[in-house]
């Protein structure tokens, strides 16, 4: 009886270390998930009959610290029971695209490799992150999207570059004046 006791403690200091790693987790990732991408298309690929299909969904996003940036993304999302229920682990491959849509102007200073944009890929362990950094030298903003794990990182990434040109009559900023 002692020994169940133990392992029922030892299970529920588990969970609760799982729970407080899967809030900290969380509590990082809000911050750049303050905005809600928007799904603009999705194309079956996968074909199941009596639930979701397997799908390619494309969605877009503003860069919040940036204005006139955006950028799309396409991810597999897994249609079934489990991708139903939100129990599937999504896999890695995701591509990324951005561009200038509009004058360009810094809301703030920006850092090397900041989030801007985060999603959970999975229940707890794996997310999704697109991180922006600037090329001071060429005028260009790189945008990269990946996974990653708690225990085990994703080497499938995708990289995107936006050079700051013209817009109208303003002559672009520099970006490398706004890194902090």
């Amino acid at each position: 009886m002692v020994w169940r006791r133990g392992l029922r403690a030892r299970g529920r200091k588990a969970v609760v270390t799982a729970l407080a790693l899967g809030a900290c987790l969380g509590a990082a990732q809000n911050a750049a998930q303050a905005q809600e991408p928007d799904r603009i298309f999705d194309k079956s690929t996968v074909w199941r009959p009596l639930t979701p299909n397997d799908k390619l969904v494309v969605y877009g996003i503003d860069d919040p610290d940036v204005a006139g940036v955006a950028c799309h993304y396409t991810q597999p999302e897994k249609g079934g029971i489990k991708g139903t229920l939100g129990l599937a682990e999504e896999v890695s491959d995701i591509s990324l695209s951005c561009r200038q849509v509009g004058p360009v102007k810094f809301k703030d200073k920006i850092k090397q490799g900041e989030v801007v944009f985060s999603e959970r890929r999975s229940l707890i362990f794996k997310s999704m992150q697109i991180v922006r950094g600037c090329d001071a030298k060429r005028n260009t903003l790189i945008y990269m999207v990946y996974s990653d794990k708690v225990v085990q990182g994703s080497p499938k990434n995708s990289t995107s570059t936006v050079p700051l040109m013209p817009w109208g009559t303003e002559p672009p900023p520099k970006c490398g004046d706004f890194l902090g």
